[in-house]
């Protein structure tokens, strides 16, 4: 179908180098929205959009994860066929309830708005961000066949056009209605959003017809010429999305209700209500953005280990699957020991840098240790998924959440924002808990832990040189963001260095000799 099947450290290089141009782009957005709006008018759009998430998620139906394991499958057994069917069955299904959903949403947004959102001057900012749903929708279709076919090109490309898009129009909308006051401001940042997604989906279509040229129009024949084999596919795309469906769905419900439990619960504890939208802006638009940013080597990595994974898994080659899950977990070890301490050691100059918010630091600095389980928490996903574990990513997804919007909420109550954050971290912790002994009981679980001790020295290498080169670069008076940003390269190269000099960055053996958690 003119498209070159990549390996998988190839498709997962691709990807890792688009996710680093991607988030950056992503960080120029939050800090141009960190500028125009503030703490409040990112507070807001965190608001904005509660059950969003919720109404996508019922709009893909998991079909997304199931696209890409069910197409690699059927592309291991050259069934050209089935491929197309999955695609046409999957196209319909979401073009139907994206329609159908997005009709709901704008027009009962009054009577959305009245129930969930937290601060009513975000209601056009919710109403902005509503047409996204259908363009969000197929553009998730086209990505998992796109993963299933193993071809990452398109998926890099199209997040990169999307976040461009998003900025050149941020840059220009949000100044526009900035002097109209800071909630018509957010909605401008929404609507930002929909053209941004709009144009990524208008290039992974034109690549996905330039990739057809030339083939027989067959694909809408599929369905009633085979009914039967439609309807296998059918049930065979809803086995493996129904439970990312159940899992996306207490997930999006928890999303929906979180600006509002947190904002009600720090109103309990005292805080007015527009100190809480700024409260919670500092944490969910300025600390949580930054744990993310470095998170685009794991993701990038889990994005093509599930077609991977799930491809060794029908040649039922063993070694090849627990090669693959080592490379995963040492990539997030040897990202995660840095990329935590520099969260940890310098969160207030990060965050009063970037954000002019010294406050956010604070936050960023209680969940820095936490979050350091986040860079094995997605390839350990990444590998259920692959394994067709998809009701244990499901269950393991449901208990994350009731566990921790309980703990918001009494933390929240009790404690203010910094037990909001303790929350948070704890979550984390409890899912990537669960998926980790998911994956132990299903293939057992091999990791070569000198590795541990290797990163773990590269860490106190570089917390030792960062901060010492931090207070020599200050001493120099050459202000304070190129003392942040030279004492930060200077401890990654020496961080890097470590690495090299005790051979951690050498893979692993490809017969695993440690013995295995079951």
């Amino acid at each position: 179908m003119g498209l070159k099947k990549q390996s998988f450290i190839r498709g997962t290089f691709i990807l890792t180098v688009s996710s680093f141009f991607t988030k950056g782009l992503g960080f120029v957005n939050g800090i141009l929205l960190a500028r125009f709006l503030g703490a409040e008018g990112v507070g807001l759009l965190m608001i904005a959009h509660p059950l969003l998430p919720l109404f996508i998620t019922m709009t893909e139906l998991g079909l997304p994860v199931a696209i890409s394991k069910l197409v690699s499958e059927a592309e291991a057994k050259g069934d050209e066929a089935r491929i197309k069917r999955i695609l046409a069955v999957s196209l319909s299904i979401t073009g139907t309830l994206s329609v159908v959903l997005t009709a709901f949403a704008l027009f009962g947004s009054k009577w959305i708005a009245s129930i969930v959102l937290a601060d009513q001057r975000a209601y056009y900012a919710m109403v902005a961000i509503t047409p996204i749903i259908p363009i969000i929708a197929m553009s998730a279709v086209l990505k998992g066949y796109f993963r299933g076919r193993q071809n990452m090109n398109p998926l890099a490309l199209s997040d990169i056009i999307e976040n461009l898009a998003q900025i050149i129009v941020i840059i220009g909308v949000v100044k526009l209605l900035l002097p109209y006051g800071i909630a018509y401001a957010a909605a401008g940042a929404m609507a930002a959003s929909v053209i941004g997604e709009g144009a990524g989906l208008l290039y992974l279509f034109s690549v996905f017809k330039w990739a057809n040229r030339g083939k027989p129009k067959e694909t809408h024949a599929l369905l009633p010429k085979t009914s039967h084999k439609g309807d296998r596919t059918l049930r065979d795309l809803l086995r493996i999305g129904l439970p990312m469906t159940g899992s996306g769905f207490i997930h999006s419900l928890y999303h929906a209700f979180l600006p509002l439990v947190i904002t009600k619960s720090l109103v309990l504890f005292g805080v007015g209500v527009e100190m809480a939208t700024k409260q919670f802006g500092m944490l969910a638009g300025y600390a949580i953005p930054l744990l993310f940013l470095p998170g685009f080597f794991t993701q990038s990595l889990s994005t093509a280990l599930i077609p991977a994974i799930s491809e060794a898994s029908v040649d039922n080659n063993s070694r090849l699957v627990h090669s693959r899950m080592d490379m995963a977990m040492r990539t997030g070890l040897l990202v995660g020991v840095p990329c935590t301490v520099i969260l940890y050691l310098w969160a207030v100059p990060l965050t009063t840098i970037v954000y002019h918010s010294p406050e956010a630091g604070v936050l960023l600095k209680l969940l820095a240790p936490l979050f350091f389980l986040h860079y094995f928490e997605a390839p350990l996903k990444a590998i259920l998924l692959g394994l067709g574990k998809a009701s244990t990513v499901m269950w393991n997804h449901i208990m994350t959440n009731i566990f921790e919007i309980s703990l918001i909420f009494v933390l929240g109550s009790n404690v203010g924002i910094n037990g909001v954050a303790i929350a948070f971290g704890l979550g984390i912790l409890l899912q990537t808990v669960l998926n980790f002994f998911a994956v132990a009981q299903t293939i057992g679980f091999y990791f070569d832990f000198r590795v541990l001790l290797k990163a773990g020295a590269g860490g106190i290498v570089l917390t030792f040189t960062g901060l010492a080169s931090h207070r020599f670069l200050e001493r120099m008076e050459w202000g304070q963001t190129a003392a942040l940003f030279g004492s930060l390269l200077i401890s990654l190269i020496a961080y890097l260095a470590t690495l090299q000099l005790t051979r951690a960055l050498r893979s692993g053996p490809r017969t695993p000799t440690i013995t295995p958690v079951s």
